[in-house]
């Protein structure tokens, strides 16, 4: 397990809001574990604390925009992407400010300053969620999409087409984390001269100059245009470059604009509030599609948890197969309900039973619609916990194990034939005099289908 990771010191920026204009310091402090990434507005009263969570997400035009009780964050995309790069799992960011500075319009400052502020491991495992499945979220109205797919590191593919012969078709790709400093930092945020016209006419990006973001020339210039252009930037002379950008600004790479998206994904995805190990695929990205991809996954995430599903390989050779089983439990076809054991330790113990239609009880069990009883499931607990407790003596073959006590049983959902069931036993307390007090789960098709606190007895045959 990989150590969650902080700054060592706190440090500050100060810069300007791309659209406020807003003078701004941003200081970075240590967080304890757990934390995740929590922006602090230290210019309001009481100081309120906005996480970063997806489901604060209020605008994603021009930027990701967050607010909690009328207290807002802007664009904190670029900093939340420095801190996911520089493979951070706790900050606090106060800020003075609602908008984040805009620096050069990359994640480059934000990931210098983490490094001069020192990385140190904490005394927690990192949480990550591992993705076993394809996971998409697509937006029909302008056929942009993210999707997840499994991989065994997180890593991100951009492919953006923005229609227009100066940029045209770019892809990016990051195959891991540790490639974000070299690779994606660096790289700014840009607009077309048609929607910098629009923003500037909008009293939008106040903070704005030619510093800060890439401006592709998509139309002819009017003198008009290129006079309130001069004056927005405080500029004396403004050119195109043959590349068709606005002069000032070198590309650091020819396929900059791809890589700036693919930051704001790693930006973006920060919000979901858990690190996912999966290969991210977006197609033609944008704040919108981010922040309900990062909904979604969250979403999913939250139900998983909720429903603590655990994953096992069925491949795997069992610790008992049904031949050891039988060694152990007297119970035989058509009352043996457990196929193989899986896990077994001196307090938990983890079994298997795939469900076919074969089984006796589907023939009087709503035959047209069979289910499997919930009472047997129970007993496909006991059974599996039985083998926990028989596995406590040296002679089990001289034991039989009887029901002492069942509660709080629920059931969640449906078990049906072709389901593959796994009943998860752990001791509530050590095995004393041959009781065994124990809580029990069944999960089926990565969910919860029914649980139950059980306390049994073995007592020895005589």
């Amino acid at each position: 397990m990989v150590k969650q990771k902080t700054i060592a010191n706190e440090i500050s920026l100060k810069g300007v809001g791309l659209h406020t204009g807003q003078e701004v310091t941003m200081t970075l402090k240590p967080a304890p574990v757990n934390n995740g990434f929590t922006f602090v507005r230290v210019d309001l009263e009481g100081q309120p604390i906005i996480e970063a969570d997806a489901n604060y997400v209020v605008n994603t035009q021009r930027g990701t925009n967050l607010e909690k009780r009328g207290v807002m964050i802007q664009t904190p995309e670029h900093v939340l992407a420095a801190i996911v790069g520089c493979d951070l799992d706790n900050i606090i960011i106060e800020l003075n400010a609602s908008e984040l500075p805009i620096m050069d319009g990359s994640s480059k400052y934000f990931v210098e300053a983490i490094e001069k502020a020192g990385i140190v491991d904490q005394d927690a495992d990192r949480k990550v969620y591992v993705v076993k499945e394809v996971i998409s979220y697509l937006d029909e109205a302008t056929g942009s999409e993210i999707t997840v797919i499994p991989s065994d590191e997180y890593c991100v593919t951009a492919m953006v087409d923005f229609g227009t012969k100066v940029l045209g078709t770019q892809n990016a790709n990051m195959k891991g984390i540790k490639d974000f400093k070299t690779e994606i930092a660096d790289c700014r945020t840009f607009s077309f001269l048609h929607e910098l016209e629009a923003l500037l006419n909008n009293g939008l990006i106040k903070g704005g100059d030619l510093n800060n973001a890439i401006v592709y020339v998509d139309k002819e210039i009017s003198t008009e245009t290129m006079e309130n252009l001069k004056k927005a930037f405080n500029k004396e002379t403004i050119s195109v470059k043959p590349n068709g950008i606005l002069d000032n600004l070198t590309l650091h790479f020819p396929n900059e604009a791809a890589r700036h998206k693919l930051l704001d994904v790693v930006g973006d995805l920060s919000l979901i509030g858990t690190r996912i190990q999966g290969k991210v695929i977006a197609n033609k990205p944008g704040h919108y599609v981010n922040t309900q991809f990062a909904k979604k996954m969250a979403k999913i995430i939250k139900m998983e948890e909720r429903n603590n599903v655990p994953q096992y390989d069925i491949n795997k050779e069992p610790v008992l197969d049904i031949h050891g089983i039988m060694n152990l439990l007297p119970h035989r076809p058509p009352f043996l309900l457990v196929d193989k054991i899986l896990e077994l330790t001196d307090t938990h113990v983890v079994g298997l039973k795939n469900v076919t239609m074969n089984e006796d009880f589907f023939v009087g069990h709503f035959p047209g619609a069979p289910v499997m009883p919930g009472v047997l499931q129970i007993e496909a607990m006991a059974q599996t916990g039985g083998i926990l407790i028989l596995s406590s003596v040296p002679d089990p073959e001289n034991y039989l194990t009887y029901f002492m006590k069942i509660d709080n049983v629920k059931f969640k959902n449906k078990v049906l034939p072709g389901d593959t069931l796994f009943f998860k036993c752990d001791l509530l307390s050590p095995i004393r005099r041959g009781i065994c007090h124990m809580q029990a789960y069944a999960y089926a098709n990565g969910k919860l289908v029914s649980e139950a606190e059980l306390m049994a007895q073995i007592v020895k045959v005589k």
